[in-house]
């Protein structure tokens, strides 16, 4: 998957950015053991035609303002950060390529209460992958989405879904119908919602509510209310904290992001807490506990990337997103950054999957209640986070 990542990073900003930009790979799988800690390296930033304004770097003249981008044609959307328009709300983004002949990218997201996995590529009209049949009457439905590590090799998606029984991690292969991973996952009243990732040893992680009963979330015996680490058949993952069971920690509510750091040894979920939304640090044996941090004000933290100097975040009940400051040990000392919440954002998103250490992959919520939705809603972007210090957000 690092490969890939590698490959897609540089022709995607390559295609976006104004000149031409070169992109680092990832490190490989390593063992789950920490890993070595890599040193931070500085992205490029590219400059997106329109969108997505940043300030000059230290010591360049400000080069010439931005070509405006016409508004969107119903569900044309001029922005070349859209990849995929007029969706449902957006629960799950993955990017699977980049044709190096025509430029096009190609995503794959789903939808929550549709059951819908597509398949996006710019001013192509989405390609139904799989439609699950979910039970969305709760937060539930389908709600995960990610790659496998080795996706290049063997194409397989993983989907986080609700069904009329239980909560599930199913398997699509090419050519095959769904195969069923990890079954039996409770459902209840609420607490239904789920999200997916993997960890640096190509381990799946799945992040999973507590199907509205709080006590389960802190029974290690059940799969509700916890962050799973499992192997691609849905048994514990080698090298988990207690031998035989795929719990690597307790105590969520409803997550609505999972992310690992690029070097594999930060990771981080969000969470719809009782009384706020939060943001904790995966340690492997140990219950969730104290949050990070906390929004009390509830802006609708839901999918995160852990880049090198800030856990970015994407909030579904305000435009925008959010940066928290970080330091090298995984602490933060500042206020959460807020950027892209005007004319040069999306609007509201809810999934994030990090594409380098600047660039996410996101999904927006436009349509979902309290939105303000434009014609080519929901839409699938590109997006680049801002550079540091004055004029790459406000607090």
């Amino acid at each position: 998957m690092s490969r890939l990542r590698g490959v897609l990073i540089g022709s995607v900003l390559g295609l976006l950015a104004a000149g031409c930009a070169s992109f680092p790979e990832q490190p490989g799988p390593g063992g789950w053991s920490a890993a070595q800690q890599l040193t931070p390296q500085a992205g490029p930033v590219p400059e997106l035609p329109g969108e997505l304004p940043k300030g000059p770097a230290q010591g360049q003249e400000p080069g010439p303002p931005p070509t405006p981008v016409p508004p969107p044609q119903g569900c044309k959307d001029f922005n070349p950060a859209v990849v995929g328009t007029c969706l449902n709300p957006v629960s799950g983004v993955a990017m699977t390529d980049v044709n190096q002949t025509t430029g096009a990218v190609t995503a794959l997201a789903t939808e929550r209460t549709t059951g819908r996995l597509l398949r996006l590529t710019k001013d192509v009209d989405p390609v139904e992958v799989a439609k699950f049949e979910v039970d969305a009457s709760t937060d539930g439905g389908l709600s995960g989405l990610t790659l496998s590590p080795t996706y290049p090799e063997d194409q397989l998606v993983y989907v986080y879904l609700t069904t009329a029984t239980d909560n599930r991690v199913m398997r699509l292969a090419p050519g095959d119908v769904p195969k069923p991973v990890l079954t039996g996952i409770p459902k209840g009243p609420s607490g239904n919602r789920g999200v997916l990732a993997y960890d640096r040893t190509g381990a799946l992680l799945v992040a999973t509510g507590d199907a509205g009963d709080p006590a389960s979330a802190a029974d290690p015996n059940s799969l509700a209310g916890k962050v799973l680490r499992i192997d691609g058949n849905g048994q514990p993952a080698p090298g988990n904290p207690t031998a035989g069971s795929r719990v690597l920690a307790g105590g969520l509510k409803s997550p609505g992001g999972l992310c690992v750091s690029g070097d594999g040894t930060k990771t981080w979920v969000t969470d719809a807490g009782a009384s706020a939304d939060l943001l904790y640090r995966v340690e492997a044996g140990k219950p969730l506990g104290v949050p990070a941090w906390s929004w009390p004000e509830r802006p609708g933290i839901g999918g995160c990337a852990s880049l090198s100097n800030v856990v970015w975040l994407a909030t579904g009940n305000t435009p925008g997103t959010l940066a928290l400051p970080m330091n090298p040990d995984g602490s933060f000392t500042g206020k959460p950054e807020v950027s892209l919440e005007g004319e040069d954002g999306f609007g509201r998103l809810g999934p994030m999957v990090m594409l380098d250490d600047t660039t996410a992959l996101v999904g927006t919520v436009n349509k979902n209640a309290g939105g303000t939705p434009i014609s080519s809603d929901d839409r699938v972007v590109i997006i680049v986070r801002p550079p540091d210090g004055p004029g790459g957000g406000r607090d």
